[in-house]
């Protein structure tokens, strides 16, 4: 007589051929054999899980303690329009706090003697970066003589570069941008109270703000910057947390700070950050609490922290309010239509099973405060992980990111593998297969698309990941806040960035440089020995004391123009730099010759002042036959033997196309000595 349960196919003491269909008549293909036809039901049958499901939903703890939030507000709210009138009380309230404390931080404060200070991002300069300020810098005047009131925000030391970025023949990145500050020799490099320091105007100028003692990385403040022109040598100091880099010639433009009275920052009005984070998180906690709907916690969660996003903790670089306000809602909308979808297919399905009394603080504390974590990721995930993109060229790039890479990439799998087990426990797991082998295959279609690179972004992660977090399970709730924190944090401060884009776009040397079928912009002009002849003034063996001469000025000469391979690719021109600083763009079909000279005489030609003498301009690059004399650009209080000295000065070549330039390639240095360092040759 069998034993009970032994007739059962469903009964786990049943025998496997119990289990199993007549596999004789399931295939088609008799010629399978037997073993394979045997693995593949044995597959079949795992993967659609136990019979019948089970049910996931967990526990609460403490239930009726849970549910006193609920049993209050039904006991002194039991009508319907209560409710609805309470949660508009409720977003009102918030709304009112929260947006007048950012008016009055956006509005407020006056700096006694200068005037209102401007809100600054914490990437603000007075230098555009690529090439922005034209030839001779002239669209960044003035350069001199005129004096700024800005307000930092808070946080602003951890804002890296996230393109190389070259000083001299010095290549930054994943770094801060503060270049100059104080002599190290100096008593001010000790002392905070009367720095002397000079940045240089492509420096951040929060940052160099903080370095200078001005305000405070934790506190962000106010300041007056103060431009002083050209400055003939940034020094490399190290001070408040943040290293400068050095530069060791002229640069156009310079400035510092103005220190200010005690009285004068009073006015300056503090970081409102964590008052709104507080406000935020006291609505959203509130909220949660007392209500049941999933609707209304998932989007009244999502609106709140896209604004707090957006206006507040990680919002775009712009200056003014409005601004923020127009490209916020240009994101608002799109978002608003794929979280409404991600609504339907993943937060409902898990909040409903949530829409009990008795699980009330539970939601609140395991979906909350990972939303929160995930939207503020500039406070969370940036510090904590050194990756700033998921590309080749930055994991490979980046201090640390390999490791960390590592790190991430094993605890996703983890994650995924226990998400999978219990959606295989729930009986759903051949729906969920068809839904990722769908996004697997467009993922790599995606990456094998030639000449684009794949970019998986925040809002991205957050649509592959969501929908296998609709199960019922405590991870799952931590996991789809964070995801949602991720979403809201990726679009308030990204926006929808291409899932593909080009090397191009993304500062990388695309292969094939050289070709037609490669990206023109990334080749550069070929600078060799032969490309560059340098003649240097006699310095006879006695010299006159009012009238000093050095060793190493002259003129050095570039001859540029590479007639075939600039026709291959469509070329025009050339661009070159002096010392960062645009100096000349010759055309093809403009200069047949292609010469370029540089003449040194220490700091003239670099300093770009107007305080001349001459009723007509001499050209700051000249010809080797030309007669011409530049003129005296000195300071009345610079003596006639600092402003001949000669200085290193740094070239850098990039071929144009029309008005449009390509990468500068690598750098040639001109020795003070009068010695020629030529750059690295380009890749093609």
């Amino acid at each position: 007589m069998p034993r009970r349960g032994e007739d059962d196919p469903d009964h786990p003491d049943a025998p496997l051929t119990a289990n199993l269909p007549n596999l004789s008549g399931s295939f088609r293909s008799r010629w399978v054999p037997w073993p394979l036809r045997l693995a593949g039901w044995v597959v079949i049958r795992w993967i659609k899980g136990p019979i019948p499901p089970r049910d996931l939903l967990f526990h609460p703890l403490f239930p009726s303690i849970q549910e006193r939030p609920v049993r209050y507000l039904e006991r002194f709210f039991p009508k319907r329009r209560h409710k609805i009138a309470l949660l508009l009380f409720l977003y009102s309230a918030w709304f009112l706090a929260w947006s007048l404390v950012l008016l009055h931080s956006s509005s407020a404060g006056h700096i006694e003697g200068i005037g209102k200070p401007n809100p600054i991002s914490c990437a603000a300069s007075f230098w555009s970066p690529k090439n922005g300020c034209g030839l001779h810098g002239n669209e960044c005047r003035p350069f001199r003589a005129s004096t700024f009131a800005f307000r930092c925000p808070s946080n602003c030391q951890t804002t890296l570069l996230h393109e190389p970025y070259t000083v001299g023949n010095q290549t930054l990145h994943y770094q801060p941008l503060v270049i100059g500050g104080p002599e190290p020799e100096s008593p001010s490099a000790k002392s905070s109270s009367t720095p002397a320091a000079y940045y240089r105007a492509d420096s951040f100028i929060c940052q160099a703000a903080i370095h200078d003692g001005i305000i405070t990385n934790a506190q962000g403040g106010c300041g007056v910057v103060k431009l002083k022109g050209a400055a003939h040598s940034y020094p490399s100091v190290e001070r408040h947390g943040l290293l400068s880099t050095s530069f060791p010639s002229t640069f156009p433009k310079s400035y510092s700070f103005i220190h200010l009275s005690a009285s004068q920052q009073m006015t300056c009005p503090s970081d409102p950050q964590w008052t709104l984070l507080a406000i935020t998180a006291v609505a959203l906690g509130l909220l949660s609490l007392l209500t049941t709907s999933p609707a209304v916690f998932f989007f009244s969660t999502f609106v709140i922290l896209m604004l707090h996003v957006g206006f507040v903790s990680d919002h775009p670089n712009l200056p003014s309010v409005l601004d923020l306000f127009s490209l916020f809602l240009s994101r608002m909308l799109p978002a608003a239509f794929i979280v409404y979808v991600l609504y339907l297919y993943c937060a409902r399905p898990l909040l409903t099973r949530l829409a009990s009394p008795k699980y009330q603080i539970s939601k609140t504390i395991l979906y909350l405060p990972p939303t929160f974590i995930g939207a503020l990721n500039n406070y969370t995930f940036a510090l904590w992980i050194p990756i700033e993109r998921l590309t080749p060229q930055d994991v490979q790039e980046q201090p640390g990111a390999k490791i960390a890479l590592a790190i991430v990439v094993t605890i996703i799998a983890l994650i995924v593998l226990s998400q999978a087990w219990y959606i295989r426990l729930a009986g759903l797991m051949p729906r969920y297969i068809k839904i990722y082998f769908t996004m697997g295959a467009v993922l790599i279609f995606l990456l094998l698309l030639p000449g684009l690179r794949l970019r998986i972004h925040h809002y991205i992660l957050a649509m592959l990941f969501m929908p296998g977090t609709a199960i019922p399970t405590r991870p799952s709730v931590i996991y789809q806040g964070l995801l949602l924190g991720l979403f809201i944090n990726g679009v308030a401060r990204w926006g929808f960035a291409s899932i593909i884009e080009t090397p191009g776009a993304l500062g990388e040397q695309p292969s094939g440089t050289g070709g037609l079928n490669g990206w023109w912009g990334a080749a550069t002009p070929n600078i060799t020995n032969s490309s560059v002849s340098i003649s240097l003034e006699h310095v006879p063996v006695m010299t006159v004391i009012d009238s000093p001469r050095f060793n190493g000025n002259g003129n050095i000469t570039f001859h540029l123009w590479e007639p075939d391979r600039m026709a291959k690719l469509g070329l025009d021109g050339i661009s070159v730099l002096v010392n960062d600083v645009e100096r000349w763009r010759g055309y093809v079909d403009e200069d047949r010759k292609g010469r370029f000279t540089w003449r040194r005489q220490g700091h003239r030609g670099l300093e770009l002042r107007h305080n001349v003498v001459a009723e007509e301009e001499t050209p700051l690059f000249l010809d080797p036959s030309s007669s011409q004399q530049p003129l005296n650009l000195k300071d009345e209080d610079e003596s006639e033997d600092e402003d001949g000295a000669p200085e290193d000065l740094f070239f850098r070549f990039a071929f144009m196309r029309g008005a449009e330039t390509g990468l500068y390639g690598g750098v040639g240095v001109w020795n003070r000595d009068g010695n020629w360092i030529p750059p690295p040759p380009p890749i093609a």
